[in-house]
């Protein structure tokens, strides 16, 4: 579970909200806000019952600045394995820009190794927008170094943004997908419960070995529930096969 999803209620019981996770059968979550929660107690609480956190979304300027030591560690205290930037400033909109971030994402991702973590991107719909006869995600995926930069794919920006298929992209660039969002589209084109929306999880995950995906987190950006809403997707994917 990508803990976005559940930022309301964590907000009023982070701790007993990591339980009832638990409860549903969740194994790992990202970490998305803390809460007013410093790393260490977010790490007592996820131990207590038995989950265990693989990353932490950290926005762009920490991780492309003076910040960068002390957010690497703070993932290690959390027990993460990947630093994840979860979007751009609008002001780096462009291919120059997204140039300009691959060469900050090569550095950043020096350092991450060099930790023993790896630094990751998430995207968003904007992200696959072609500028100048150009896809901005593809130039990220082009000019960053995959020992170094990999990729939190969220399935859903990437079906909406209408350049970048999910499983296209596993195919086409193989390794360099070791975490998805996985997100649902409703028919209208709003966010959705895992399995009851359009799009087609059985032929992506079909090729998610290509991609290199080690871990699955669902998430829902505006739940009426965020707990039915965990328990439905939870339902669907323990169920799926492919």
């Amino acid at each position: 579970m990508h803990l976005y999803t559940m930022r309301t209620p964590l907000a009023a019981d982070f701790a007993g909200t990591l339980e009832r996770l638990a409860g549903i059968g969740y194994a790992t979550v990202g970490v998305s806000g803390r809460q007013g929660n410093p790393p260490s107690a977010i790490r007592q609480m996820l131990d207590r019952v038995r989950l265990r956190a693989v990353l932490e979304h950290v926005g762009y300027d920490t991780v492309t600045g003076s910040g960068l030591p002390q957010a690497l560690e703070d993932v290690h205290t959390l027990g993460g394995q990947w630093i994840v930037v979860p979007s751009l400033p609008g002001v780096l909109h462009s291919p120059a820009g997204y140039r300009e971030v691959a060469r900050q994402f090569n550095r950043a991702g020096l350092a991450a190794r060099e930790s023993g973590l790896k630094l990751l991107y998430h995207n968003h719909g904007g992200d696959h927008e072609v500028v100048d006869g150009v896809s901005l995600y593809d130039i990220l995926l082009a000019e960053t170094d995959p020992d170094l930069v990999g990729f939190e794919l969220d399935v859903y920006w990437a079906a909406k943004g209408g350049s970048s298929a999910p499983g296209e992209l596993f195919v086409r660039h193989p390794g360099r997908f070791p975490a998805l969002h996985v997100k649902d589209m409703a028919p209208n084109g709003d966010f959705a419960d895992v399995g009851s929306g359009v799009l087609d999880f059985p032929a992506m995950f079909d090729t998610v070995r290509q991609g290199g995906v080690r871990q699955w987190l669902v998430e829902h950006d505006a739940p009426a529930d965020p707990f039915a809403s965990a328990r439905a997707s939870y339902r669907y994917l323990s169920r799926l096969r492919y």
